[in-house]
């Protein structure tokens, strides 16, 4: 049963190969399964890391830091996590070079935060609880506008 369920939320394969591609770092497990289900239901293939260790490795084998692999279309963030956080890669990234756009999440979210997020180029900073349309409006304006 879940290998059907996971077989009918995943784009076809023909259009996954030309859907953008967004990474989503969330270290709440619930959290980061309805963001990547979301946006995979969305048609965008997703590549999911579970805190801010796993974001910190991603970043690091991007082409810029020395790596091979290609940016994401998008990286979806939230600000707290484990290891670095959302504001930590956002100014790895752009200390690189890359300018891949960010969007971070956060349930905690001061005017400092908020502030240090639009210094650091984030696409936009959305507080949890995040309505889903305005995350998919969110998305979809920074894949359409990198």
């Amino acid at each position: 049963m879940l290998l059907r369920t996971r077989m009918t939320n995943a784009p076809p394969q023909e259009e996954a190969t030309h859907a953008p591609r967004i990474l989503v770092a969330e270290d709440d497990d619930a959290m980061r399964s309805m963001l990547v289900r979301t946006l995979r239901r969305a048609g965008y293939t997703v590549v999911e890391v579970e805190d801010g260790f796993e974001l910190g490795d991603y970043v690091a084998m991007m082409q810029g830091h020395g790596g091979s692999l290609a940016p994401p279309d998008l990286i979806v963030s939230d600000v707290r996590m484990p290891g670095r956080t959302g504001l930590e890669a956002l100014g790895r990234l752009r200390a690189q070079g890359i300018a891949c756009p960010v969007l971070l999440l956060s349930a905690f979210a001061d005017e400092e935060t908020h502030a240090e997020a639009q210094r650091l180029g984030a696409r936009r900073l959305l507080d949890k609880p995040v309505d889903l349309d305005v995350l998919k409006d969110a998305v979809r304006d920074a894949v359409a506008h990198p």
